[in-house]
Formats: structure tokens, sequence, C-alpha cells
């Protein structure tokens, strides 16, 4: 009896143990009832389309096409032309005791810009007195020679040997008195002081000297710099994947920054042969005429390159072409919406027209106020 009532409490244990194990059996057994549902795709919105009421209410014009030599628009910097740059020197070493002119003034060719203080002056002086006083003896000398010869009483050989002293004294005589004039001295007037003057007419564009300071004679720094500004150089930067839209002797025009309404004409003198290894870029130097001295040094310019050969670019009206966030856009009609597509404005053609480089090509629809188009959908 004992054993009989085990034998059932450990059947009725079990049974539960069974019923679970056979629920896992058979959930194993279906891998679809564990499976997601299936995905819904919902179609994107593209930001790109906008839809207005009343379309109709929006001019559609067609873009045409012009053709015109393509530009190349590089920045540069106004420099004075290096040939017509003249570095004023002092032949006199010393002191200086007066300037005259400064930085940035226009002076005249044989004006004084500063003078001197110098010992050179003063042993040149000695010099040249000295020379004086020996030419003087060797004229008398040779005067009383050529007397005593028509008289008989010396030689031909001491009659030449007199004129050989007054020619060499004449001679170092001559060299005294270029000397002093070289240091900027008249030799009838004894000065101690030298008046260094300007050898060109022009604009000093460099100032190494100060009052009280000092000079040597063929050193740098040069007291001053002057240039002439009658013809100036715009110095640019060309990315080496334009330099096929450069050539030497091709007209470009300028534009300056501080006078933005004037168009100055210049001619490509020069194309850097060695590239920045930085930014590769070349050096290309314009040459052009400055009229009035309206280019100063150091002046930004941008400068337009014209090529050689036709193209053909879209154009539009400048209505639509709508700014924004510093991109060009043009809206295209498309199945009663509009398509806003960015494009790469040109320049200015009469007409108000605008020029378009890439994102539009010519018999293409687009709106002809885009701005107003803009306006309506940032409306809604």
């Amino acid at each position: 009896m004992k054993n009989r009532g085990l034998e059932i409490s450990f059947l009725l244990f079990s049974m539960p143990l069974l019923l679970a194990l056979g629920g896992c059996s058979g959930a194993h057994g279906d891998p679809a009832a564990e499976a997601p549902p299936p995905a819904k795709v919902i179609p994107g919105v593209d930001v790109t389309f906008f839809a207005v009421e009343h379309p109709e209410q929006y001019p559609i014009v067609t873009a045409a096409q012009y053709r015109a030599p393509s530009e190349l628009i590089a920045t540069g910097t106004v420099l004075p032309d290096i040939a017509r740059t003249v570095p004023v020197i002092t032949l006199a070493s010393g002191r200086v005791v007066d300037i005259r002119a400064r930085l940035g003034d226009t002076v005249q060719k044989g004006q004084v810009l500063l003078r001197v203080r110098s010992d050179d002056v003063a042993g040149g002086f000695d010099a040249y007195r000295k020379a004086v006083s020996d030419e003087l003896l060797a004229r008398k000398q040779l005067d009383r020679a050529k007397d005593m010869y028509a008289h008989g009483a010396i030689a031909t050989q001491d009659l030449e040997v007199a004129q050989d002293a007054e020619d060499d004294a004449k001679t170092t005589l001559d060299t005294a008195t270029e000397h002093l004039r070289l240091l900027g001295n008249d030799p009838d007037k004894r000065n101690g002081v030298v008046d260094i003057t300007a050898p060109i007419t022009g604009v000093i564009t460099d100032q190494e000297v100060t009052n009280a300071a000092s000079v040597q004679s063929y050193s740098s720094p040069n007291p001053f710099t002057i240039s002439d500004l009658t013809t100036v150089w715009i110095v640019c930067d060309v990315y080496e994947n334009d330099m096929t839209h450069v050539r030497l002797g091709e007209d470009a025009d300028v534009k300056l920054t501080a006078y933005p309404d004037k168009v100055l004409k210049g001619k490509v003198s020069n194309i850097g042969s060695i590239l920045d290894p930085n930014i590769r870029t070349a050096k290309v130097r314009i040459e052009v005429p400055n009229p009035g001295g309206m280019m100063r040094p150091g002046m930004f310019a941008t400068a337009t390159f014209f090529s050689t050969e036709q193209h053909t670019f879209t154009s539009v009206p400048a209505s639509a072409i709508l700014h924004l966030h510093d991109r060009d856009w043009v809206f295209i009609p498309s199945q009663g919406k509009f398509l806003r597509t960015q494009v790469t404005s040109g320049a200015e053609l009469p007409n108000q027209k605008q020029e378009i480089l890439t994102g539009l090509q010519p018999g293409q629809q687009v709106v002809s106020n885009a701005g107003t188009l803009q306006n309506a959908i940032d409306n809604e």
C-alpha cells in the first residue's frame, strides 16, 4: 500500500512537467508564428519639389542660348613696377641733419630729400684745394719752361717734363672736382653738408632713415625708394587647373575694390614658371596704366581673363534667379509643381539678363519671378 501511494504521488508531480515540455516542443515546430509582421514602405518626400495654390500665376520663360568667350576671374594686389622703382643712394657717409620728404610723398626729379653731414666732403675739399694749388704751380713751371725754351736756355726734354707735370696736375684737379660733384657739393662753395636729391619723379614707397640717423655710402638699406606709378602691376594667383585660360599678351579687365564702377584695361606681361607648392597657384602679372595715380600699391583688385574661343552658355532673366543661402537657384515647372534647382551664375548681360554657367541648359523652362514664388512657399 505504501509503494502504491508513492507511485501515485510521483505521477501527479510529473504531469505538469510533461505538459510544459510538450508546449515547448510545439513552439519550436512553428517558426512562422515568431516572424515579424511584413514591413510597410512609405515613399519619401522630395523636399526640392514645391506645390503652391494657383501655379498659373507664376509666368514661365524659356532659357535662351548665349555665346561668349569663357571668363576667368582672379583676385590680385596692386604692386609698383620694379623696372620703375629706383633706390635713393648716397655716396657720402655721415649723419642726417635734415629730412625734407617722407614715406608716401610725391617728389620731383632733383628735389632735395635729405641732408647729410659728412667727413667725406671735408676730405674731398682738402684733396680739391691741394689739386688746385698743384695745378697752379705746374702751370707756372710750364710757362717758365716754354719761355726758356724759346730763348734756347733749356732742352726739349726739360720742356716735355714740365708739360707732363702740368697734364698730371690737371688730371688730379679734374678728378677731385668730379669727386665733390658726385658727393653732391659745388667745388666753388665749401660746405660740409651733402644734399641727397631724388633721381626720378615718383612716390616714395620706402623710407629707411630718420633724423640724426647715420647713413653709409653704397650700403643697404637705402634711405629712400622712389617708384614711378604711372604704370603699375596687378599680380594675381591663378590655380593650376585654370592656367589654360591665361595667355601672354592677352588683354584683361581690372576692377579695384575701392572703385568697383571703373574698369581698367591691362595686358598679361608674365606668367610665373614656378607654382606655389602649398596652394598650387602661379603668379600672373598684368601691366596696367595708372591714370591720375588712382591705383595705389597694396590695393585689392579683381582681374578678368577672356578666352579667345567662343563657348555656349545659358541666359535667363535676372528675376528668375533666387539668391538663397549664398547660392543661386531657379524653379523648373514639373507636373504642376516646381523643382528648385541650384545653378551657377555668371556675368550680368544686357536687358536685365543673367548668364548661367552650370545647372541649366538652353530650352529648359523656369519661373520668371523666383522671389515671388519663394515667398509664396514660405507663407504656406
